[in-house]
């Protein structure tokens, strides 16, 4: 486990500090203003607790029960109550990473000194991250609104002793027995903390700034695919040129033409269409690849920005704001929901036309002088056929998963949360989405390195061969007669997540986009 320390602050935290927590096991720490905040917000809850005048998730009952007026004597049952009843969650079990971004994102708000909780509940929170303590949360159960309500409680009653975790060693055990064997002891929750710990954004904010951080790397990939395929087909690298692309000055497409024009520098395959039937032009999907990419890179653009507001945001309900409780919103998932949605189109598109370049690869009557299917001996062997059609059905699925989520709405608590956001569920499918184009991806790399090499006495660009060796020497082998292909398919797809394409591009571009 990394034993580099993320300190938490009154401020929210950054994409960074969330993926070193969630995926290298940062250590979690608070700072001394987040300490301060905290009591300084607690002091506030217990003065309204005093007074006999009913106040929302301090004195009264949640939801379409907050009419309720609830005494001092049944307030901490109060509190318990709301995180066993609200752990409701079905299904398989959430990855380990989803959840400690989870709980690192409420920590976050918490320390805010907006939630009224006492300074050692977040410190238990802290110090559950830093066992390397995972509580059980199931796929299903957030409507994303009121925040990820049960993945949330199934975190909080981690908290309590409750229920089960997954402990460092990977093993799934009573949530008291990890606590006790890491000298935690179990929060005795008090008026509003119970649900301080449900109400937010967390579970889709985590997921959120996990993909963008995955997507960061697979459309550079994308870039260097494209680049590969281009010269693959003997295209033209003409179309390129930076002042083709600053007259519709779109940053993202921008950057993806100059990767693309990066890789393919000093090639012998590209510029001067090299064959018996010369083009005026190539294809969209080889010569529109910038601007679909570029469309993408904007996209996520978009949803970083986003993201970056959640993260400085402190979600709660209600919320401690100079010395009142007041309800809100603010809980609402829409504004992460719509990009989390809006992102799963761009992916489903790159992956589209990543898969229609590959088809032109493979097709004799498009691939200018290929052999049929890439194949050695085309007729005895089928070459890549197969390939490309597991990549027709994800992309197919990937299509499926760009039905937004955010257009719907289920209501629920008796009319009370009559719109609802379902941002955990387009999470969800985003992250599905991200790992179908990894494998999408890793096929036309696939395809597009054996291409290039069975252009015979041509000459790749220096990242481009940097590339193909840099595949070869991870144990996918080149061209040759027809082998099982699903053992090679899996090498290049974590050949593709590990960002070794743009490692080995990057030794003769520099640093791509």
């Amino acid at each position: 486990m990394d034993m580099h320390t993320v300190v938490v602050g009154t401020s929210g935290t950054s994409a960074a500090d969330v993926v070193a927590v969630a995926r290298d096991g940062a250590r979690v720490a608070l700072s001394p203003e987040a300490l301060a905040a905290l009591a300084h917000a607690r002091e506030a809850v217990d003065a309204l607790a005093a007074k006999p005048e009913p106040v929302y998730g301090v004195s009264t009952g949640f939801g379409a029960l907050a009419t309720r007026h609830i005494g001092p004597e049944l307030r901490n049952q109060l509190q318990r109550n709301i995180v066993r009843s609200h752990a409701a969650g079905m299904g398989p079990r959430v990855e380990r990473e989803v959840v400690r971004a989870l709980m690192f994102l409420r920590l976050k708000t918490l320390c805010s000194g907006y939630t009224g909780v006492r300074p050692e509940v977040a410190q238990t929170v802290a110090d559950v991250l830093n066992a390397g303590i995972t509580p059980v949360v199931h796929e299903y159960g957030s409507l994303g609104c009121s925040g990820d309500l049960a993945p949330l409680s199934h975190c909080a009653l981690a908290l309590m002793g409750e229920g089960d975790a997954e402990g460092p060693d990977g093993t799934v055990r009573p949530a008291a027995e990890l606590l006790a064997e890491h000298g935690i002891t179990p929060v005795e929750l008090r008026e509003k903390e119970g649900l301080a710990l449900l109400n937010g954004t967390d579970g889709m904010l985590g997921m959120l700034v996990m993909a963008l951080a995955d997507l960061d790397r697979l459309y550079t990939t994308a870039d260097i695919t494209a680049a590969l395929t281009l010269e693959a087909l003997l295209g033209t690298d003409r179309v390129l040129a930076p002042e083709l692309h600053a007259v519709r000055p779109h940053p993202g497409q921008a950057a993806s033409a100059a990767n693309m024009a990066a890789v393919l520098a000093g090639s012998g395959l590209v510029g001067g269409h090299q064959d018996d039937a010369p083009r005026v032009q190539d294809a969209y999907s080889v010569r529109c690849a910038p601007q679909v990419a570029g469309a993408g890179r904007d996209t996520l653009a978009h949803a970083r920005l986003v993201a970056e507001r959640e993260l400085a945001a402190a979600v709660d309900n209600p919320l401690v704001v100079d010395g009142r409780v007041e309800s809100n919103g603010n809980f609402h998932g829409a504004p992460v929901a719509y990009v989390l949605d809006f992102v799963a189109i761009a992916v489903a598109d790159l992956a589209s036309i990543a898969e229609r370049r590959t088809d032109r690869l493979l097709d004799k009557n498009r691939s200018h002088g290929l052999p049929p299917f890439l194949a050695d001996d085309p007729g005895v062997d089928s070459g890549l056929m197969i390939a490309q059609y597991t990549q027709a059905a994800l992309v197919s699925e990937l299509k499926r998963l760009a039905v937004p989520a955010s257009a719907d709405s289920i209501p629920s608590s008796a009319m009370q949360e009559d719109h609802v956001s379902m941002g955990w569920s387009a999470a969800r499918k985003l992250r599905t989405a991200v790992d179908a184009l990894a494998r999408v991806l890793a096929v036309e790399l696939y395809a597009a390195t054996r291409a290039v090499e069975l252009r015979a006495g041509l000459t790749p660009a220096p990242a481009s061969a940097a590339v193909i060796a840099a595949l070869r020497a991870a144990g996918v082998e080149g061209p040759g007669p027809d082998r099982v292909l699903a053992p090679d398919l899996v090498l290049t797809t974590e050949f593709v997540r590990s960002g070794r394409p743009v490692e080995a591009a990057e030794q003769h571009t520099g640093p791509l986009a």
